[in-house]
């Protein structure tokens, strides 16, 4: 059981889609924090140091070291999401910065959950390129990745995952239900319970929506604000902090 937990990585990790009415976000990692509490039965600390919109160049450099400085038992890095949605980017370089954190953490002692984000690609513009790309690097990062000191969780072969019903309106974050279906596939990976509140299950059983194509309202709300970030060199992450920068005691009961 690890009872100390610290969460690097993008928006994905942050939590961004599973938004709280007080303003915040929530998240997979937050609900895997609250599973691990809840099977402990004692405190379990925990931080998150991701922020939205980072590529995974700066989430190494960023937030890797001062993750390991707070000497955690369980690791998790998610990262180049947003590198692959880039025009251009070396799927062999992001899988070769993946393999030197990982290296980096096991080296101080530290077990990593290392994952994946779900996958986006049926119901976002140039899918087939996130498609094509997500599953290159998968392969890429089995291969270099130790078979020891990991626990990896592939979430974008996720085929329930697929499905509108758990993406937020921009179809580029999970929402709610996404986010507690990544972390029931964490927990399950884990060898802890997955809360049955959570109705993780019964929700997956549910029909599925199905594909849908993007409305002209979608791309003027969310693409082509996107596309002007990219071309000003700016990130939705810009000026933000991490929404918990130092290790502190998780609440076990945290309802979905």
């Amino acid at each position: 059981m690890y009872l100390s937990y610290v969460a690097i990585g993008d928006s994905f990790t942050e939590g961004v889609g599973d938004d709280l009415p007080d303003g915040r976000v929530r998240g997979w990692a937050d609900l895997v924090a609250s599973g691990l509490a809840a099977a402990a039965n004692e405190p379990v600390l925990y931080a998150n140091l991701a922020i939205r919109g980072r590529k995974l160049g700066p989430i190494v450099g960023e937030q890797l070291d001062a993750a390991i400085a707070m000497g955690p038992e369980l690791l998790s890095i998610n990262g180049g999401g947003n590198d692959i949605m880039r025009p251009r980017v070396s799927v062999d370089d992001v899988a070769a910065q993946t393999a030197d954190a990982v290296g980096k953490a096991i080296d101080a002692g530290i077990h990593v959950l290392l994952l994946s984000g779900a996958n986006p690609s049926d119901n976002l513009p140039g899918g087939k390129t996130i498609q094509r790309r997500g599953d290159e690097l998968a392969v890429r990062v089995r291969a270099i990745v130790p078979d020891t000191g990991v626990t990896f969780v592939d979430n974008f072969a996720d085929p329930v995952l697929r499905d509108l019903r758990f993406w937020s309106l921009d179809r580029l974050h999970l929402n709610a239900f996404g986010h507690a279906h990544v972390a029931s596939n964490v927990l399950t990976a884990l060898g802890v319970p997955v809360p049955v509140e959570w109705r993780v299950e019964e929700i997956a059983a549910q029909p599925a929506l199905g594909r849908r194509a993007p409305s002209l309202a979608y791309y003027r709300e969310y693409v082509l604000p996107w596309i002007g970030r990219r071309l000003t060199g700016r990130s939705s992450g810009d000026g933000r902090s991490p929404k918990s920068a130092e290790l502190t005691p998780v609440d076990p009961d945290i309802v979905v």
